[in-house]
């Protein structure tokens, strides 16, 4: 999202004629302190950053020993923020101390005019100052501060807002009645009473705290098959977080539907078979491809339209791959493939392969043909390869677990389908690229003000509507731009670090567009593979070996991690997928050859 600074510079000027101050009262002489940790004395105490954007300095300070220091970065301003204990009909004063560009202090829920006011340029510590009236009902107000799209850190010191101090809001007890409802092979649903005065709700699994909402319900997911769980829930609100509830306990299923371990080896690697088409890397027979693969995917089958959601598959030409089997042929070895363990799937899309099922007859002619194929071949399930402008999110679709958008409805819904058509061994799969992905920690559709490119994210719905049927996912970590990691520093392809920070982002969940109250939860290790081009002529971002090597290092055993700290150790990492068979192949089989030889143990 682009928004210039010359309108935000107009606004600015807009305000300052309006007389903003002047439309205020003054506090009154009277009146207190209300800010809590205002000199960030005691670190971030009272004080909530967006996506982690927030950290205490000793230098530079304006008063006492300690500054706030927040850092902008992609679509997130760095907002540190505090509900604050107000009156009704009541004035207030706030003002604080900054440095920095573009740093802004402010009030929402006012119950009034909310106020805010900027500077352009601080190198040195400048005075912010606004004046606000609550309304009639208001009994608290949000406190803010934030700087802007593009800058580098702001410092903010010493703020303060006095008035009239509203009646103590009180800690909220404990909540009561937690249960779980039925759990499946990796969820568990929770729900619990509502305790009077709380504004959010903290459920932790264990010790650790998992997810936040504002109900009384919420669904634990990523969680293993056959495995039991305990979980507790706390209160919030401005006043702070009550006491945990009673815990309960739950056990997942034993599953059988995707993400079911048994259905792959403990580590496997995955590879495209170009089936359809031809290119450079000459054409492979389905009865040649070497015994490394464990899951070959057929690229591609193709829609006959952008929008028909009729699905088409066939063997490449012989004009233009000589040698290719026949049909027949083909079929008997995919059956042998199958006999000795392997998995052969349909991958629907591809660069070329733009499908968008924006109705409902296109979902039900996806269902109909996709199946038509499956059968016809004899296959174990389906992989989705859905690029370009296949996915994308509708003005006004902001949260990745309720989507609206009818490409991403349509889609869940047809996959549903067949998974319940085929039963529990229906092989699912995804290769999503980065773009689709991990973008959205800092942006997801076109935005909360519109302009962002609606394809952010895109995959993130579809991902979290079939993590329970979903064997595995691997990621394009090629042909990629710069992608923010969970550190907030910007991670580049063709290296160990790229492919480290976009998987731990995996295992590790992340707030969608920065937002801690939408958090995409971490998959299963063995749901989650590394995807990889298998040559330098297979895409941008090739990973030498070596490379790949200090990639599952990392997450597997936490060695050779450089300069980036995962969340976690995964030794039940699924493995590696890469584009190409084919490429491998002309590569003299180096991407196999190198995934056989490693040590997993």
């Amino acid at each position: 999202m682009d928004r210039s600074r010359p309108l935000v510079l107009a606004l600015a000027g807009v305000l300052a004629a309006g007389g903003l101050v002047a439309l205020t009262p003054a506090a009154q002489a009277a009146d207190t302190e209300l800010a809590r940790n205002g000199g960030f004395e005691s670190g971030l105490d009272g004080w909530s950053c967006t996506a982690g954007s927030g950290a205490v300095v000793s230098s530079p300070v304006h008063g006492g020993t300690k500054a706030l220091l927040a850092t902008p970065a992609g679509s997130d301003r760095a907002q540190c923020s505090q509900t604050v204990t107000v009156a009704p009909n009541s004035a207030y004063a706030l003002s604080g101390w900054v440095r920095g560009s573009y740093v802004y202090l402010g009030a929402s829920g006012t119950g009034t005019t909310d106020v805010s006011t900027w500077t352009q340029s601080a190198p040195d510590w400048q005075r912010l100052s606004t004046t606000f009236t609550t309304g009639p009902s208001t009994t608290s107000v949000t406190i803010y501060t934030h700087g802007w799209y593009g800058t580098g850190g702001y410092h903010v010191d010493d703020l303060s807002l006095t008035g009239p101090g509203g009646t103590p809001v009180g800690i909220p007890a404990a909540p009561t009645g937690l249960t779980a409802g039925s759990p499946t092979s990796s969820s568990v649903p929770l729900s619990w009473s509502a305790s009077s005065g709380a504004t959010s709700y903290h459920v932790y699994q264990g010790g650790t705290k998992i997810l936040t909402v504002s109900g009384t319900s919420a669904t634990v997911t990523g969680l293993a098959a056959s495995t039991t769980y305990g979980f507790r829930v706390t209160a919030a609100n401005s006043a702070g977080e009550s006491p945990a509830s009673a815990t309960v306990t739950a056990t997942t299923t034993s599953g059988g539907g995707g993400g079911n371990p048994g259905q792959l080896p403990t580590h496997a690697l995955v590879g495209y078979l170009h089936a359809s088409f031809a290119n450079g890397s000459g054409y492979t027979r389905m009865a040649d491809v070497p015994d490394s693969w464990d899951v070959i995917n057929l690229a591609f089958g193709e829609p006959t339209s952008v929008t028909s959601g009729d699905i088409r598959f066939s063997l490449c030409p012989a004009t233009e791959c000589p040698g290719v089997e026949s049909p027949a042929e083909f079929k008997a070895a995919i059956k042998a493939k199958q006999a000795a363990g392997k998995k052969v799937l349909i991958s629907i899309g591809g660069q070329n392969g733009q499908v968008q099922l924006s109705t409902t007859a296109a979902r039900d002619a996806f269902v109909s043909s996709v199946s038509k194929i499956i059968d016809e071949y004899g296959l174990d399930g389906l992989d989705i390869d859905f690029e370009g402008h296949s996915l994308s999110l509708n003005t006004g679709d902001t949260d990745f677990r309720s989507p609206t958008s009818p490409v991403i409805v349509n889609l869940v819904s047809a996959v549903k389908t067949l998974k319940a058509r085929y039963g529990a061994k229906f092989v699912l799969t995804m290769a999503p690229e980065t773009f689709f992905v991990q973008l959205g920690y800092q942006y997801y559709g076109s935005g909360p003000w519109g302009g962002q490119d609606p394809r952010a994210g895109a995959y993130l719905p579809v991902i979290h509507a079939l993590r329970d049927d979903l064997t595995l996912l691997h990621v394009q970590d090629y042909n990629s731009g710069s992608i923010m990691g969970l550190d907030n520093q910007y991670h580049s392809m063709g290296g160990a670090d790229f492919h480290i920070a976009m998987t731990d982002m995996l295992l590790t969940g992340f707030p969608v567009a920065g937002d801690t109250s939408r958090v995409f939860p971490a998959l299963r290790p063995d749901q989650v593979a590394i995807g990889l081009p298998a040559s330098v002529n297979a895409g941008n971002g090739h990973t030498s070996p070596a490379e790949v090597n200090k990639a599952l290092n990392c997450l597997t055993r936490k060695t050779d991690c450089g300069s980036y700290q995962t969340h976690g150790t995964w030794p039940g990492l699924r493995g590696l997928m890469t584009w190409s068979i084919n490429w491998d192949r002309f590569n003299n089989g180096e991407f196999s050859r190198n995934f056989d030889a490693y040590n997993w143990s």
